[in-house]
């Protein structure tokens, strides 16, 4: 076999263990997809911000799949290789209000003593979602953890007796205490905690800057180094942390950016208020 043949034969099966590439939807808390060149060549280093982000190969071209900062601002923006600069446009999105009130003031203000704890935990967290390991991802199709009903959608600008806070990083799934939750994809464990705002939490690295966490949990069934598979059980759900009520907190980083999970599970629709579709 040639080397061509040999490196086609290599694409095809790439492509096929990287189903479920998501659609470009370049707003805050979406995923942009961006041609960066022809894949019969190595692949490429880019960057979004100057931060690595994951080149996946498809239909014989290499893709740039970039988490964009619920933070960003709409406009332009670009990726940048060895080869030269990739220009897309960051579109606005609406995303809703909800308030909260919690009985539980220090929950919504916490003392010097809590913001120590919360200051050190906050260290830990971004470690975590900013974890990048060598290679890609298995899949970029995830399966939902948990079933059961969706309480609080991705992006929400949320306020807690009034106060306004941090939007919402993930998708709240309500479901009985103890009820399994399944890693949608495999990957390796990388942290888990027992946090003041998020309760019992795991971090799972599925590779390439692609990092799922799972908060407010009854029970934790792994430890950080475990490997896991696609429908392996990483713990249950509870309320632990600042909840109203059982449900897991499930998020998606991409490079380190909190992303919509539902872009990435196919038959959901990724976006609850999506002014650009």
């Amino acid at each position: 076999m040639t080397r061509l043949a040999l490196l086609s034969v290599l694409l095809l099966l790439m492509d096929q263990a990287l189903a479920g590439l998501p659609d470009h939807r370049p707003t805050p808390g979406g995923v942009a997809v961006v041609d960066i060149g022809n894949a019969d060549t190595a692949r490429p280093s880019a960057r979004y911000k100057g931060t690595p982000v994951l080149v996946v190969p498809r239909d014989g071209r290499w893709q740039a799949v970039v988490g964009i900062g619920l933070d960003a601002d709409p406009g332009e923006a670009a990726i940048t290789t060895d080869d030269g600069t990739f220009p897309f446009t960051i579109r606005d999105r609406t995303y809703e209000e909800q308030r909260i009130t919690l009985d539980d003031q220090e929950q919504v203000s916490p003392g010097e003593e809590t913001l120590a704890r919360i200051r050190r935990e906050h260290e830990e967290i971004r470690a975590a979602r900013e974890t990048r390991s060598e290679g890609t991802p298995e899949t970029l199709s995830l399966a939902l953890p948990v079933q059961g009903r969706f309480t609080s959608p991705f992006g929400l600008r949320r306020y807690f007796n009034d106060e306004p806070r941090n939007p919402h990083n993930g998708l709240d799934i309500a479901n009985d205490p103890g009820t399994p939750i399944e890693a949608p994809a495999g990957g390796t464990v990388i942290e888990t905690g027992n946090y003041f705002f998020n309760g019992k939490t795991v971090f799972v690295d599925h590779g390439g800057g692609l990092v799922t966490m799972y908060c407010h949990m009854q029970d934790i069934d792994v430890a950080p180094g475990d490997t896991v598979g696609r429908g392996d059980v990483l713990g249950s759900v509870g309320a632990t942390g600042r909840v109203t009520g059982p449900h897991l907190h499930w998020s998606v980083f991409l490079n380190g950016e909190a992303v919509d999970p539902l872009l990435f599970v196919e038959g959901e629709d990724g976006a609850f208020n999506d002014t650009t579709r």
